[in-house]
């Protein structure tokens, strides 16, 4: 039986907004997601790096702006998405240094501080191809505010480098082909998406 067609009626896939710690409720699923999604190469994290995600959001939910959203087809959630304000002064935990070294200083404050900063996008296997990922990026940025919305991904992650080109996002910081550094992309109604430098 092909895709959309369960048992002779549509498989549909709703995308539900959260704001607060009523996705907790959806802790494990989460859990699940995360490590169906990066227990894999070329992430190849562990099961403990998928709980630790969800101790980790226990806490994000506190955090300004916090915006998630869920994919949930007939009754499982297969797919998430987290976001928030970026604080100022920008942050120095986890990747951030590298964010800000590759923007420097005045760009990082300008460009990512205020803006809605998309931590986690995550579906199973399954659903890759299906739009999915697109709709849980949508849904955590639509109403980022004047369109200031930024992430952070691996360069070594050609898939998602792709993905969101694919998806109008403007690639903002360059390391060192072949390199293992974290890259910036910027939304695609970012209003420093022009300004951005083009790689050598």
């Amino acid at each position: 039986m092909g895709p959309g067609h369960g048992g002779g009626r549509p498989v549909t896939t709703d995308i539900r907004v959260h704001r607060d710690d009523g996705i907790l409720t959806h802790a494990e699923s989460l859990r699940s997601v995360y490590a169906d999604a990066f227990c894999v190469p070329p992430w190849c994290e562990d099961e403990a790096r998928a709980a630790g995600f969800v101790s980790r959001l226990s806490a994000d939910v506190r955090r300004a702006g916090f915006t998630a959203a869920t994919a949930v087809r007939d009754g499982e959630v297969v797919g998430f998405a987290t976001a928030w304000t970026t604080p100022a002064p920008f942050p120095t935990d986890r990747c951030h240094p590298q964010a800000a070294a590759g923007l420097g200083d005045d760009r990082t404050a300008d460009w990512l501080c205020g803006g809605r900063e998309v931590d986690e996008l995550a579906v199973r296997p399954t659903a890759h191809g299906t739009g999915l990922a697109g709709r849980l990026l949508e849904a955590v940025t639509a109403d980022a505010p004047e369109g200031r919305a930024w992430l952070l991904t691996s360069v070594r992650n050609g898939r998602a480098m792709a993905f969101y080109r694919r998806h109008g996002w403007a690639q903002a910081t360059h390391p060192s082909p072949g390199g293992r550094g974290i890259v910036v992309f910027l939304g695609p109604h970012h209003p420093a998406r022009s300004l951005v430098p083009l790689p050598l």
